[in-house]
Formats: structure tokens, C-alpha cells, sequence
């Protein structure tokens, strides 16, 4: 089959956005969960208050190099704001952030102060 330019079929869309506070910024951990290291701007996210969590997945403390990781969880306080990177990721993409996630952590969908809908970790 011949595939012209306007219909050929693209294995790089990154059209979803995905908002890191934490350890998805290492480009070690982009690197071994995505194979590249991505690109993002910085933006913020409110309402969240940012703590810390303790990691014992063996393979998330081998990417990240680092024992505890943050996490947040909404603030009730709109004045509160978590700074970190939106990133431009592939559907397969959000499927290696998800393996990489522990249980601590759930996806949901936040507006960034940017006014950008991005997915997030956010404590589960």
C-alpha cells in the first residue's frame, strides 16, 4: 500500500500532555522509561500541596537513584501551587509512566495555571 504525506501514519504523536513535580523531570528516569528524553515547558499546578513518599520498587529506585519521591495531593487551598514540566508524550508513553508509577500514586486530569489540561500523578 502507498502512503501519501498527508495520510501517512505517525508512530511520534505527542499530543498528550503530562505534568511532572518530580522524579518523571531525571532524564535518567526518561531515559529507561521512555527511551528518549522529553520535552516540556515549565508550568504549575494549584489547589496541591507537595510531601514526600518513601519508594521500595527495586526497579523505580534503580531509575530514579532516589529513595523518596515526592507526591501530592489536593490542598483545599487554591493559593497553594506545585511547580514542574509539562511534557509532550505518546499514547505508549503515558502507558510507560504508568508502569513506572507505584501504588501510591493515581493519573488524573488537572488544569494547569497555564490553562493546559495535562494528566498527573497525584497521591492515590
Amino acid at each position: 500500500m502507498l502512503w501519501f504525506p498527508a495520510e501517512r501514519p505517525t508512530m511520534t504523536d505527542h499530543s498528550i500532555l503530562l505534568f511532572s513535580y518530580g522524579t518523571l523531570q531525571l532524564e535518567s528516569v526518561q531515559v529507561s522509561s521512555f527511551g528518549r528524553r522529553l520535552d516540556g515547558e515549565p508550568d504549575a499546578m494549584t489547589g496541591y500541596a507537595r510531601t514526600m513518599v518513601e519508594i521500595t520498587d527495586p526497579e523505580v529506585l534503580a531509575a530514579s537513584g532516589e529513595r523518596f519521591h515526592p507526591i501530592v495531593s489536593p490542598s483545599g487551598d487554591p493559593a497553594d501551587e506545585v511547580t514542574g514540566t509539562v511534557f509532550h508524550i505518546s499514547a505508549d508513553e503515558l502507558a510507560a509512566a504508568d508502569r513506572y508509577e507505584v501504588a501510591d500514586y493515581t493519573r488524573v486530569q488537572v488544569r494547569l495555571k497555564s490553562g493546559r489540561d495535562a494528566w498527573v500523578y497525584v497521591k492515590a
